[in-house]
């Protein structure tokens, strides 16, 4: 290749950094901003500015060049500079695909452990064409690869998940039984004393992990700190417990607000300050390398790495300022940042709420065993201690609407700040030791443990919520394994294709991003525009009947679609309509069983006077409940009918099932708009009218009967007929049966 090639990949390489910068942060928004966005300790504005400064700055104060990049997962000095460019290039490739995949789905990653693994298979795979092609054997890859670095590595991740998780929970735990909910009723000492370790923790972090190489500390004060640490963190402690305490005392500021402010800025720098060379330190190390061979005059297949394994290279701060912009931008503009940020919150929440995940077997079984564990363990410790440490965990009781839940933070400040406090610990003491560590690994499972403590995890959500740690956790071993076949694939495909199989797969890679990124758009304006439909909040029977009128004009409306939708795909034997049908009653069966799932709420809150609104308010909803059953049989029937390749039905078949559809358009179409204008003195005719109706769905029965015993030959075709008018028939007594509960009550 000559040297417009390598400027070519050098180029696209930065065009790759800037893409991976802005994945990298919609994935590792994470890390510093769950803990505030959950509690809703500050406005939302207010934690992308503190985020904000924190990256900006951290970018700044960067350590600069990853080792890890040029000589942590391979000995560059076994390889030239042709077989390096083409790790580095399918390492960025790789990257940028495995990021963008897990953001779209919403599911936190380590950028670190992706970006270490595909290093490693990069490398893997051209030493092995190097072995092969000398006459080598597998025994000769420890010359080539760092095996001791990947095997720390994993050992890394697997620890930091189980220590982060414990550490979470039991420090969560002492700190609920000693200050409780009712945190904001305790003498300010208490505050102090919580606000002394945690900002001596944070502060502690930011020196450590997010200044640890740069020069504004200076020289002295970093040696000084190294080498007498805990005089630094008593005196540390002494201070900001004082601080703690005379602002809460002189300003109506709140520490545990203060905290989770500077807690935010901190994780923030440091996310910036070490995680950014994920994204920029292949491009910078390929640049030097580059850099190298330009000046050596030696052949790209003969020129030796040996400079990648000498001394670090500092960062141009030019390019670590360009890249701290990229990254508060993508804060500010990236749907999928919020998105993963969603993922983390939701499973720690303290109140029920929907459930993303499903449960499984694992998860249930998990569940099962910590309740008899807790069950053993609480048998331990004498009856009174358990109701005293009980009474500490009793939430104070505020009365919120439930539409209004989604408003309320997902957990409190005391939970938000333990998040920060632990994780900053954590990562502190990881950094000062050297061990490899996953900044996302160690505050999302901060997060479930603190979580699990908490007892945010009760009988009604436990088995949903474990299910989604645990998806996660298999995503980031599966974010290892993927990282590292994937990036050998590549590197062997650019090994074998030259320059036309980077073109092509820089082409892919944009594409499939581009597809992504339209897809998330897409379904982002969706939800938007979906209506949906909502929750009761009136605690009489007159407003529930004026609240929920636009319910059930939106479940007819949605209701006679899909009918509409199943008997048309049915006729036409068409798949996809049928599919659509599928998936609407899914989705309104779903909303349906809310609302059911919302009763206890709603009986909870009703007054003592219009208790009498709860048995409405249940009929009702189990009559729109009869009618999903009844439309979810009918649009699976069809779809099972016609995804099988059975025969299609017969032309008077097709002919009376879309006369029943017409009366169905149009005793729906009536009902919507009735339930629209709240013109309920209309009510009463279709009621009236419902025995005529009955009549014309038997009069179909009856001739699928006669045409039965004279011609009809095939009996799926015959079942599925009777099944589908049978259910027609129910799903219209369950809409009359609607009608009459309304009616019965409009005119009391």
């Amino acid at each position: 290749m000559g040297e417009n090639i390598y400027v070519f990949m050098i180029a696209a390489l930065a065009i790759l950094a800037v893409t991976d910068l802005v994945v990298g942060v919609s994935n590792d928004a994470v890390n510093f901003l769950n803990s505030a966005i959950g509690s809703k300790a500050i406005s939302f504005k207010t934690i992308m500015i503190v985020a904000s400064v924190g990256i900006a700055f951290g970018a700044m104060t960067s350590s600069g060049m990853m080792e890890v990049a040029r000589k942590g997962i391979f000995n560059p000095t076994e390889f030239v500079f042709s077989e390096i460019m083409i790790i580095f290039m399918a390492v960025m490739i790789t990257d940028i695909l495995l990021l963008d995949f897990f953001n779209t789905m919403g599911m936190p990653t380590s950028t670190t452990v992706s970006i270490v693994f595909e290093l490693l298979g990069a490398a893997v795979a051209i030493s092995l064409v190097k072995i092969i092609g000398s006459g080598g054997g597998f025994s000769d890859l420890p010359n080539y690869i760092n095996t001791e670095k990947a095997t720390e590595i994993i050992f890394g991740i697997l620890l930091s998940v189980v220590v982060a998780f414990s550490i979470g929970a039991v420090v969560q735990f002492i700190s609920r039984v000693l200050i409780s909910f009712k945190f904001d009723k305790k003498p300010k000492w208490v505050g102090a004393l919580f606000g002394g370790f945690a900002i001596t923790a944070i502060i502690y972090f930011i020196i450590v992990k997010g200044l640890k190489s740069a020069s504004i500390l200076g020289g002295s004060v970093t040696e000084y700190i190294a080498t007498n640490p805990e005089l630094f963190l008593l005196a540390n402690f002494v201070f900001w417990t004082l601080a703690s305490w005379l602002v809460t005392s002189v300003t109506k500021w709140n520490i545990y607000v203060i905290i989770i402010v500077l807690g935010t800025f901190a994780l923030a720098m440091a996310f910036a300050g070490n995680d950014l060379v994920n994204f920029i330190g292949v491009p910078i190390a390929a640049l030097q390398s580059f850099q190298d061979w330009q000046a050596s005059g030696v052949m790209a297949s003969d020129y030796s790495m040996d400079a990648l394994a000498t001394g670090a290279v500092r960062t141009p701060t030019l390019l670590l300022l360009l890249s701290g912009i990229v990254m508060v931008i993508t804060l500010w503009f990236s749907s999928k940042a919020k998105n993963v940020v969603k993922t983390s919150v939701d499973l720690s929440r303290q109140d029920e709420g929907d459930e993303r995940f499903e449960p499984n077997f694992l998860s249930r079984q998990i569940v099962k065993f910590s309740i008899r564990a807790s069950e053993s363990m609480g048998g331990i410790l004498p009856t009174s201690l358990n109701n005293k440490i009980d009474r500490q965990f009793e939430k104070p009781y505020v009365y919120v609407p439930k539409s209004r839940v989604q408003d309320l933070p997902a957990f409190d400040l005391i939970r938000a700040s333990v998040n920060l406090m632990v994780a900053s610990v954590l990562i502190s003491i990881a950094t000062s030791m050297k061990l490899p560590l996953s900044t996302t690994y160690v505050t999302f499972m901060v997060a479930m443990g603190t979580s699990l403590a908490d007892r945010a995890w009760g009988p009604e959500s436990a088995v949903y919520r474990v299910a989604g740690v645990l998806n996660v956790i298999g995503g980031w071993f599966f974010t290892a394994i993927s990282a590292f076949f994937a990036a050998a694939v590549i590197a062997y495909i650019i090994h074998l294709g030259g320059i036309v199989a980077i073109i092509i797969l820089l082409i892919v890679a944009f594409l499939l991003i581009g597809k992504n990124y339209l897809s998330h758009n897409k379904k982002i304006k969706e939800t938007k525009l979906e209506e949906k439909l909502q929750k009761a909040e009136s605690n009489s029977i007159l407003g529930l009947i004026d609240e929920s009128t636009s319910n059930v004009s939106l479940a007819i409306t949605r209701a006679n679609k899909i009918y509409t939708q199943s008997i048309e795909g049915l006729a036409k034997h068409n798949l996809e309509e049928l599919k659509k049908s599928k998936k609407g009653i899914g989705k309104l069966n779903d909303e349906v069983e809310e609302l059911r799932d919302n009763i206890f709420y709603f009986i909870k809150n009703l007054d003592e006077s219009n208790v009498g609104a709860s048995n409405f308010y249940i009929t009702s909803l189990s009559f729109l409940q009869d009618m999903t059953q009844s439309l979810e049989y009918i649009s699976r029937a069809g779809h099972k009918h016609v995804n099988n390749n059975h025969k299609k039905l017969r032309f008077n078949q097709i002919k009376d099932l879309k006369e029943t559809d017409v009366y169905v358009d149009e005793l729906f179409s009536k009902i919507a708009d009735i339930f629209r204008t709240k013109n309920f003195s209309e009510l009463t005719p279709l009621i009236i009218n419902k025995e005529a109706l009955f009549s014309k769905v038997d009069q179909k029965i009856q001739k699928q009967v006669a045409r039965t015993r004279a011609d009809e030959s095939s009996p799926k075709n015959t079942a599925l007929y009777f099944s589908l008018l049978l259910e027609t028939k129910d799903l219209l007594v369950a809409t009359m049966n609607l009608l009459e509960t309304y009616d019965q009550h409009v005119n009391i």
